[in-house]
Formats: structure tokens, C-alpha cells, sequence
């Protein structure tokens, strides 16, 4: 990466792009698939999570030498009659499965009304937002959750018997305004943002881990020594994301991520919904905005400088990063730069 593309520890996105998409196709990823992967990865970031975001980038390259991800590997679908579909992942990146299960959803709902979309043999598929986003883009309101591998303890315990089971939800709004949408994983926290807070020297959120004897610690190596995350909200969180491991885990053939069986990767279900067919597109439109613009004009509590709609920090964080450059913390940058140099890209 050329010294002009940096600004302190904030680099451009086209740069970072770049830099993934070599890494990628490096560990033998086709070009069109290592650029989906990429965008994703920078997407992430762009959206101001970094957790999923280039972070990833040296675990995605452990994934392919361990055997975990075939990187040639291509999705493919298979209707299941009627509004019903399921894409093979492959055992490939998750980030093109995801993607052919939204083009798939979207055909399917536009002529049924409604499509559910299940994405086995699936290995991680980074950000939900980014899929329920190119769903509510096209007129769709969207619903994506998935399981992933166990990190996360039930409620009243302190053992790993739950992944992380992230939800995403989205609503159609018109064009140039801010999507609304929420995505968050079941668990307090996301394990990858435990990862930017160790790399950059940080602490885990009060409550958010547990240590490997069910006490809460503060600090992210008490996770990776064996602790666990807990469920946002207690009971709440913690069945929302047993719904995540039955719907997701079982529908998609990848199992609970608790179970003897279960594939390691992101068990995905995805719901499409052709808003058109239950109302004039542009009467919902007219009436979110309505209700957004009456969200908005909340008067703010103390501490808060203005109410936001959901979405509305991923779109300001994507507008101020893409002019500023995004900021990658000093030891993700090294490890990145480790693995490139590893695979022989010593120009990067």
C-alpha cells in the first residue's frame, strides 16, 4: 500500500480493497469471487463495524490452510417449489453465497410475494446488514439471522453452547435516504468486536464476557481463555438466538452450533417480502418517511445530541469514512501485512 493512500492509521477504501482482494486471490480465490469477498470485508469497515470488516482477513486466510474454506468453491441454488429455495455454499466464502441467496430471494418474491431462503455448507458471510440493505434497495423488506459457532453461554449458565446468532432487518426507504435497518448479533456483544478491542488495547463492555469460571471480566483474553459472551438483554437475547440456532442451524442442514454435527459455518435463513404486494410501494414509502422524519424529531434525552432512526450511524459513519479514510488499528494493520508477506505479496 502505497504511504499517500495512508493518512495516520485511516487508509482509503479503494486501498484496503486492494490489499484484501490480493490476499484473496492469493490463497487461490477466482478474481470475481475475491472482489465480493473484498467489498464485503471494506463495506464493513465503511459501516463502522469493524469486527467484520479487514480484520478478518488473516483468521479468512487460517480458514483456507486449515481446510475450512474451499476458496474455488462456487454457490450454487435449488428451488424447493413454490416460494422456497436453498443455496449450497459449497463449503466456499459466505459472502457470494449470501449473495446469490439475496438475487435468489428477490426472483422469488417478485414473482410469489414472499421468499424464504436457507444457505447451507456456509462459511462465514461477514455483515447482515449488507444483504438486508440489497433486499430493502429493491422494493423488499428483508430479514436475514444465522447461526454461527458456539461462543455465547444460555442464560443462568457460563459454558459455550450458543453462537453469537446475529439478526438483521430491513425496511425499504426511497432512494438517497438512509436505510432502515438493524443488525446485532444475540450475543452482548459480537466476538469480532472483541477482537478490535483487544487489538487496539481496549475493554469489553461490563457484563458482556464471563470468564472460563462464569465470573464477568472485563478484559477480551478472559473469552479467548475459555470464558464465554453472554446474551444481550438476558432472557430476551438468549431466545432470540435459540430461534437463530433452530431456524438457521437446522432449516439450512448446518445443524446447532452446540450439537456433534454442526458444520462450523454461518447456518443462514433469509425472508424477502414484496411490500408491493400488501400496499402501494409508494405509500409505505410516504408513510416511513413520515414516521422517521416524527422518530427523528424527538427531542433528545440527556447525553444525546439527536435521536437516529436504525441505520442511520452505519450511512453517517459510511459518508464521513469514505472522505477521511478508514482507521484500521496499528496490530490489525501488522497482521495484515504479516499474511500478505506470508503469501509472497511483498507489494502491497
Amino acid at each position: 500500500m502505497s504511504h499517500a493512500a495512508e493518512k495516520g492509521d485511516l487508509f482509503l477504501a479503494e486501498d484496503l480493497q486492494r490489499l484484501s482482494q490480493s490476499i484473496l486471490e492469493a490463497v487461490g480465490t477466482p478474481v470475481d469471487l475475491a472482489a465480493i469477498v473484498a467489498a464485503s470485508l471494506v463495506d464493513a469497515n465503511l459501516a463502522g463495524h469493524d469486527s467484520h470488516g479487514v480484520i478478518r482477513l488473516p483468521s479468512y486466510v487460517a480458514s483456507v490452510r486449515d481446510g475450512r474454506v474451499i476458496a474455488s468453491a462456487r454457490a450454487e441454488r435449488h428451488s424447493l417449489g413454490g416460494a422456497c429455495a436453498r443455496v449450497d455454499g459449497g463449503r466456499g466464502w459466505g459472502q457470494p453465497a449470501a449473495r446469490l441467496a439475496v438475487d435468489t430471494a428477490l426472483d422469488i418474491a417478485s414473482n410469489e410475494g414472499v421468499a424464504l431462503v436457507a444457505i447451507g455448507r456456509c462459511n462465514h458471510i461477514g455483515r447482515l446488514g449488507e444483504y438486508v440493505e440489497r433486499l430493502s434497495q429493491q422494493g423488499k423488506m428483508g430479514v436475514v439471522i444465522c447461526n454461527s459457532p458456539a461462543a455465547v453461554a444460555p442464560y443462568g449458565g457460563y459454558t459455550r453452547l450458543l453462537g453469537t446468532n446475529p439478526i438483521a432487518w430491513s425496511a425499504p426507504t426511497r432512494p438517497g435516504s438512509p436505510p432502515v435497518m438493524v443488525d446485532f448479533a444475540t450475543a452482548t456483544i459480537a466476538e469480532g468486536k472483541l477482537r478490535v478491542a483487544q487489538a487496539s488495547g481496549g475493554k469489553a463492555p461490563a457484563g458482556a464476557v464471563v470468564d472460563s469460571g462464569g465470573r464477568p471480566n472485563e478484559d477480551p483474553a478472559a473469552f479467548y481463555d475459555g470464558g464465554a459472551l453472554t446474551t444481550f438483554g438476558g432472557h430476551k437475547g438468549f431466545g432470540l438466538s435459540v430461534m437463530a440456532e433452530l431456524m438457521g442451524g437446522i432449516l439450512s442442514g448446518s445443524q446447532p452450533s452446540s450439537l456433534p454435527g454442526y458444520d462450523n459455518g454461518n447456518g443462514t435463513v433469509m425472508l424477502a417480502i414484496d411490500v408491493e404486494r400488501f400496499v402501494p410501494l409508494a405509500d409505505f414509502l410516504d408513510q416511513a418517511e413520515a414516521f422517521s422524519d416524527r422518530v427523528r424529531g424527538a427531542p433528545p434525552a440527556p447525553g444525546f445530541s439527536e435521536v437516529m432512526m436504525p441505520g442511520e450511524p452505519e450511512s453517517n459513519s459510511r459518508k464521513r469514512r469514505l472522505a477521511e479514510g478508514v482507521p484500521v488499528p496499528a496490530a490489525t494493520y501488522q497482521a495484515i501485512i504479516d499474511t500478505a508477506s506470508e503469501l509472497g505479496l511483498n507489494r502491497v
